[in-house]
């Protein structure tokens, strides 16, 4: 029997009185690749934050690693396992360089500043963005920006990854080396589109 890594029993969400989501439920197993699809709008982003802890729904239940998640305190282990890529890259990128950014993610997991540079080479690698470790952010293309922030989620090694229209503002050659990246390196995860 598959591990259920997240179950979401009859989540709705509103914003305001505008009902986004509507008694949904789901599940996702270690070791699955899903592709959540619906048009803008639809609250696959909302589900997303709901996971995470930074929404809460108006009814139903959140379980993630065999655990009911209610209170804000109960999603601090939630943070530190699950890696979230949100749609818009600037929300997730915030320090002055490429290379700040990847290691905040692992220094705020306590490990030691040595390991964080090792870490921080061996993303840089395999994302083929060595040449931008020192850019500042700021000087980086939407692509440039999209593939950073990937790598800032994949330096925290999470168990799964929530990843938020992570094509978007990737050109063709870009959008396949993330597909690789997704095939090789990612054993869960939930994928949003549209």
């Amino acid at each position: 029997m598959e591990k259920i890594l997240i179950k979401l029993e009859n989540i709705s969400f509103r914003y305001n009185s505008f009902s986004v989501l509507e008694n949904i439920s789901f599940e996702l197993k270690f070791g699955e690749k899903v592709g959540l699809i619906g048009p803008n709008g639809s609250g696959k982003t909302t589900l997303l934050y709901i996971i995470m802890g930074f929404l809460k729904p108006v009814s139903g239940k959140v379980f993630i690693f065999g655990k009911e998640r209610k209170k804000n305190k109960d999603f601090l282990e939630v943070r530190q396992k699950l890696g979230l890529l949100f749609q818009d890259s600037d929300s997730q990128l915030f320090c002055p360089t490429v290379k700040e950014d990847i290691a905040f993610g692992p220094l705020n997991l306590g490990k030691k500043r040595e390991e964080v540079k090792e870490i921080v080479k061996k993303i840089a690698r395999i994302f083929n963005i060595e040449h931008l470790l020192d850019r500042p952010i700021y000087k980086l293309s939407e692509g440039e920006k999209k593939i950073v922030a990937l790598a800032t989620v994949f330096a925290m090694d999470p168990v799964c990854y929530l990843l938020d229209e992570p094509s978007s503002g990737l050109d063709e050659n870009t959008r396949n080396k993330l597909i690789e990246f997704l095939k090789n390196h990612v054993k869960t995860c939930l994928i949003v589109s549209h």
